[in-house]
């Protein structure tokens, strides 16, 4: 979302509002100067949820009405519900887009409010093509169009690589660091190093869990949580290979970014998006969920042969190229704005 804001904000084409309305409201990434920012008045208590979901769900649709928007774009698949009810009866164009597995179970409540409200979204994005079929069947919303995600351009800066595996990613359960840990120290040399970008989310702690496994494996001086980072490039910079074990994504992001920086990366196969991102064997490897030792074969061909890094990596940079900020912001243009003027 803030990639797509600098695009349109530095065209100064249109005026930008982004309204943040979340239990927090905290602006992690740079915003462009020119978006002018919303945020409710009051906090969120969640002892109170139900009520103060409610008074956001008033506040929402005040600052809608109060904007008059053109166009609305919604992300986040229980978000987009709460858009959709805010906003009935308003004339704006509102198109959603889900970001996780297509394939992802909801409770009952908000399985039915998607069905219901879906078909009533102006359009829908979809991150990949298998999504686009899923949403198809279950929604009913014929316009789909398929958008995969800004990825920015990672300057090269000079920065010295190093023996180091890296991985960036919320530390939940469907990311599987505990087995890239086993897997990592099972192929990699003792002067490699595995890095771990991210910190706890969803109330699973699992940080704990896994300094506990480094410490049962003797690894303290291989393997670092790092927590999260605002100087990620430089990371990605640093390393030489990309590892990504997630059994769950939307559209991998960091698996763009790493592409960017111009590194191999070595993936499983999951539903859906590493699939849209990696060509096996041309700029990476896509390794059958879960086929462990299919994973330490080729991360261990990686580490043993700079050629095949450097021939990879040089392709995912160029490959990865079509998902440029320009490129995808063209197409968000195209399909919610270009089609509100001419709608109206």
């Amino acid at each position: 979302m803030a990639e797509l804001l600098t695009y349109f904000a530095v065209r100064d084409k249109y005026e930008l509002h982004l309204i943040l309305y979340g239990i927090k409201r905290e602006i992690f990434y740079d915003i462009n100067k020119n978006v002018i920012i919303h945020k409710p008045p009051f906090k969120f208590n969640n002892n109170f949820r139900l009520f103060f979901t409610f008074r956001t769900l008033l506040y929402l649709r005040k600052e809608i009405k109060n904007i008059k928007p053109d166009s609305i774009l919604s992300f986040g698949e229980l978000w987009n519900s709460f858009v959709l009810l805010a906003t009935i009866g308003l004339r704006s164009n509102i198109y959603i887009s889900d970001r996780c597995n297509p394939q992802k179970k909801y409770k009952i409540f908000n399985s039915i409010l998607r069905k219901m409200l879906y078909k009533k979204a102006t359009g829908i994005i979809a991150q990949t093509n298998k999504a686009a079929a899923v949403y198809k069947e279950l929604f009913k919303n014929n316009n789909i169009s398929v958008i995969g995600n800004p990825i920015r351009e990672i300057k090269q800066n000079g920065i010295k690589k190093e023996n180091i595996v890296l991985t960036v990613g919320r530390l939940i359960e469907t990311k599987h660091h505990d087995l890239l840990i086993k897997m990592f120290l099972n192929s990699a040399p003792p002067d490699w190093k595995l890095i771990i970008v991210g910190d706890d989310a969803q109330k699973q702690k699992n940080k704990i869990k896994l300094e506990r496994l480094i410490y049962e494996l003797n690894a303290k001086e291989r393997v670092f949580l790092i927590g999260t980072q605002k100087n990620i490039d430089e990371f990605y910079l640093r390393s030489k290979i990309f590892a990504f074990t997630s059994s769950s994504e939307g559209f991998p992001n960091v698996i763009g970014e790493a592409q960017a920086a111009g590194l191999p990366v070595i993936s499983f196969d999951c539903i859906a998006g590493p699939s849209d991102l990696i060509e096996d064997g041309k700029n990476g490897f896509l390794i059958p969920l879960f086929e462990q030792k299919m994973f330490e074969d080729k991360l261990r061909l990686l580490i043993s042969d700079e050629n095949l890094r450097e021939r990879l990596g040089n392709s995912a940079k160029e490959t990865i190229k079509k998902f440029s900020v320009s490129a995808i912001g063209d197409k968000f243009e195209k399909f919610i704005l270009t089609n509100a003027y001419s709608s109206n």
